[in-house]
């Protein structure tokens, strides 16, 4: 290709804007738009080489046609406005060479600063300066982040020279060395490359220069640069940009220094600047952590004219991006330099203070303010938190399962953990992976902390549920429920020592950390309460108990989407009765047992219908695996031959006999696809007969005591055919009718409809909804169905290597797969409407709780979400952001 025809790949600062985000890079863009502002920011000059060339790098492992040509004419424009040359002996240009994707991912990519160094012109730069210290200093930098950064020389084995170094001069702090101690170590630096890397430190600015840029460009793939993509949600193909800027020096003396600065208090969003600096020092220490920092109040004290600068650049550059700013300074003997800005990452409390705030001082519309607000990030104010002032030593680290903090006693069974917690203990489950029988240990447990999982695994999903802390996949742990031990990196742990846990970091310690109670604040109120204002998607909650559905409406819910009845039996005085009555072997025994189910399911229904005062309560009829309420066959097995050889028979012997005959009549290959949902009823009507008569009987009741009509949505579950449906909302009628007529009541309002959950329904959706009122979507199992995927073993097995693999991005239990399970979402949508026009569309599934399926659910054009209770907060901010985006679309 010749020069003429090159695609543009770079851009002077003067040429660009934020609007050139996408090709730029987020920092360039931002570079470019302080460089465009002009007024009190002043910006060294440079250049920005795309996203696009680094793309087309990645492709072929060597630059695109043109590139090396646009920077040589670049870095003579720069040359020309700094009236200096890249490695002149006697004033020469030194530049950084910095990444800077399109979304910002704050220290996982490199950084190459002073470059241009090299025996010559440090004595040049020496001379200059008059500062024989700072050029030695700045020489030895430049080598050290070379090595370590392009060529991928430990970066330890320079320290431990530095260190030596100090001890050698009894000195603490790398700013006390002096310019001889520099430049020792830069020999010495030099020679650990040439020993790691088989050749000597390259002299050539240019060549130290192409190096670089391939160094950047190479760091888009770096480990910790994927890992923070896939934690994030940031796609890999956008690559990053490389932005070549004249350096400006923090290090040259005591007028001198550089530092990092909100605009606003960086973890309360309290409206006042706030940072970090340090005199005599580059940016590269200020983040490092080696030395302590000074706040901002001392940059007043010690360079008063740089503070008032910084602040009113401060303010010019929040009025003008209207979000609150993160930038990078330096001050060069007393003038002030900016490097970089940003909107401002912070944590929720302090994104939902400053969107208030900033709509409070005019700078920004309530609808500008719920689009400043991560509505992911929400959740976590709902939950106890680690305290930010203690500082602590991580154990493990796994997958940031479910949000909050607890802590308390290591146990390894559901039954230690009621045991436990019943004597006023709190308590932590820690299991290889949960299943169904461990559900009553979630209730007592403070957190869940597992071996294997992900965010949608067992353990995750019923975390989530209940608003308990869960930290998942972490696989560092060794477990051995037999010992009751967990092993970590030659630690071992046992039954009832302390361990603390934050589900929204991933992390664990044996530390006992304070923990802090959430707090649900008045600028958080009234960000929901705008929220409400713009959103047209209705919000509800899964629940399934009277505290629970209180719960759900003190968070704003607006009915319940979901109540599962299964899990009312999960606790574990109920788990029994439920077993006797699965384990019945004929119609007569189950109605007995059903009829010691019945007040508790009546009584529940109560509390939930008089908790929510007339909201729509959409109830699932039973629909669980049956596998999950009964007894494990080996267990049974083992202690039938323990009897056996005892000889031991008796009563006990005969039921364990009679359970394990029973057992092997129910078993299925795959319980998950067989006798549950609609099929249940089919099979077994009484079961169903039960749980209708309970819920009218209950609606009866409450209409009587409170003097409001409950408004109730009985779902039917797993239906394929429309034939189904009808037969279940026959039995239902007719039994809500004899209820009726037994109690001597009016008639109950209710509707029937059902949860579309397998591919079938949802190609069939035009004809069950001449059956339905409403259908819910069951995403969890459609996603299950729809791409043959076991939601518990999917994670803990071959996940992570389709995300590797760049199969899919994310976990499709975590986020709706919009061309696969959505497209069946839509065209269910499409045929249901079509013939009935009034049936009202929701989604119950895990993924009503996740911002982005929510933005989908809105396009999609169901009616609500329903969520866990916890994220409802999350989901009214989300469906706002639909509406927004939606509007401006």
């Amino acid at each position: 290709m010749s020069r003429a025809a090159a695609r543009k790949y770079v851009y002077d600062f003067s040429e660009g804007s934020r609007e050139m985000r996408d090709l730029l890079g987020g920092k360039g863009a931002g570079i470019a738009e302080m460089t465009r502002i002009g007024g009190p920011v002043k910006v060294p000059p440079g250049f920005t080489i795309t996203t696009e060339a680094c793309v087309a790098y990645m492709r072929s492992n060597r630059f695109p046609a043109g590139l090396e040509h646009q920077v040589e004419r670049a870095l003579a424009r720069l040359e020309r406005k700094a009236g200096k040359r890249l490695g002149d002996v006697d004033d020469p240009l030194l530049v950084s060479v910095r990444s800077g994707a399109r979304e910002s991912m704050p220290g996982m990519m490199d950084t190459v600063l002073d470059l241009g160094l090299n025996d010559d012109s440090v004595r040049g730069l020496a001379k200059r300066t008059g500062n024989e210290r700072f050029a030695w200093d700045s020489y030895r930098r430049f080598v050290q982040m070379f090595g370590n950064v392009v060529r991928g020389v430990d970066g330890s084995t320079y320290e431990q020279a530095i260190e030596r170094t100090k001890r050698a001069k009894g000195v603490r702090l790398d700013s006390d060395l002096g310019a001889g101690d520099f430049r020792k170590l830069t020999s010495t630096f030099k020679r650990i490359f040439e020993r790691k890397t088989g050749e000597p430190f390259p002299g050539d600015p240019r060549e130290q220069l192409r190096q670089a840029i391939r160094a950047v460009f190479g760091s888009w793939n770096g480990d910790r640069a994927v890992e923070y993509r896939r934690q994030n949600r940031i796609p890999d193909h956008w690559g990053t940009g490389v932005n070549v800027q004249q350096m400006v020096f923090g290090n040259m003396g005591p007028d001198s220094g550089s530092g990092v600065a909100f605009s606003r208090e960086g973890v309360t969003g309290a409206p006042q600047p706030s940072g970090d600096f340090l005199i005599d020092a580059q940016g590269e220490d200020v983040v490092s952590g080696v030395r302590n920092t000074l706040g901002l109040p001392d940059l007043k004290r010690v360079m008063p004219k740089a503070h008032r600068q910084l602040t009113e650049v401060l303010r010019t550059l929040e009025r003008h991006y209207r979000d609150m700013q993160d930038v990078e300074f330096t001050v060069e003997e007393g003038t002030l330099y900016m490097l970089q800005t940003r909107s401002a990452k912070r944590p929720a409390q302090a994104a939902v203070r400053v969107a208030v705030d900033m709509v409070g001082e005019g700078l920004i519309t309530r609808e500008e303010a719920i689009g400043l607000v991560d509505a992911g990030s929400l959740e976590a104010l709902l939950r106890p938190a680690f305290d930010p002032a203690r500082k602590y030593r991580p154990l493990v680290t796994g997958v940031a399962a479910s949000p909050g903090a607890a802590k308390g006693a290591i146990v390894f069974t559901a039954g230690d953990a009621i045991r436990r917690a019943e004597a006023g203990v709190d308590v932590i489950l820690v299991r290889e992976f949960t299943e169904a029988d461990d559900v009553a240990g979630f209730h007592a447990a403070k957190g869940i902390l597992t071996a294997r999982g992900g965010k949608a695994s067992h353990a995750a999903l019923v975390a989530r549920d209940m608003g308990k802390p869960c930290v998942s996949g972490a696989a560092a742990l060794e477990i051995d429920p037999d010992e009751k031990t967990v092993s970590v990196d030659g630690q071992t742990l046992r039954e009832g020592d302390l361990i603390a846990m934050d589900g929204t970091a991933g992390l664990v310690t044996t530390e006992d950390v304070p923990l802090t109670d959430p707090k649900i604040g008045k600028h958080f109120k009234t960000i929901l309460a705008w929220a409400d204002e713009i959103r047209s998607l209705g919000v509800r909650a899964n629940a399934d108990s009277p505290e629970a559905a209180r719960n759900a409406r003190a968070l704003g819910a607006e009915g319940i989407g979901l109540c599962r009845t299964e899990h009312m039996f999960m606790e574990a005085d109920r788990q029994p009765k439920m077993r006797k009555m699965i384990l019945a072997d004929d119609e007569r025994r189950r109605r007995k047992a059903l009829g010691e189910l019945l007040p508790l399911q009546q009584r529940d229904f109560e509390g939930i219908f008089k908790a929510m005062r007339g909201l729509p309560v959409t109830i699932r009829l039973l629909d669980p695996p049956l596998h999950e309420f009964l007894p494990r066959k080996e267990e049974l097995i083992v202690e039938i031959d323990r009897l056996v050889r005892a000889k031991r028979r008796g009563a006990r012997l005969d039921r364990l006999e009679r359970e394990l005959r029973r057992l092997r009549e129910l078993e299925e290959t795959n319980p998950m696809l067989g006798t549950r949902g609609c099929r249940l009823g089919i099979m077994f009507p009484e079961i169903y007969e039960m749980q209708v008569r309970a819920i009218a009987g209950a609606a009866i009741n409450v209409r009587r005591r409170v003097r409001e009509e409950p408004h109730v949505e009985i779902m039917i579950p797993l239906v394929d055919y429309e034939r189904e449906l009808e037969v279940m909302r026959k039995l239902v009628d007719d039994t809500v009718a004899r209820t009726v007529a037994e109690a001597g009541a009016g008639p109950v309002r209710y509707t029937v409809g059902t949860m579309i959950e397998l591919p079938r329904a949802c190609l069939v959706a035009d004809r069950i909804a001449t059956q339905a009122s409403f259908f819910s979507f069951g995403t969890n199992d459609l996603t299950q169905t729809a791409l043959g995927f076991s939601r518990d073993d999917v994670e803990g097995k071959f996940l992570a290597r389709y995300i590797e693999t760049k199969i899919v991005d994310r976990s499709p239990f975590e986020t709706i797969d919009v061309p696969g399970v959505g497209a069946l979402v839509e065209m269910a949508v499409k045929k249901g409407r079509s013939k009935n026009r009034k049936v009202t569309l929701g989604v119950c599934g895990e993924h009503g709780g996740d911002p982005a399926s929510v933005h989908f659910f809105a396009r999609a054009g169901l009616d609500y979400v329903s969520c866990s209770q916890n994220r409802v907060p999350v989901a009214r901010v989300a469906a706002a952001q639909a509406a927004l985006a939606q509007r401006s679309a």
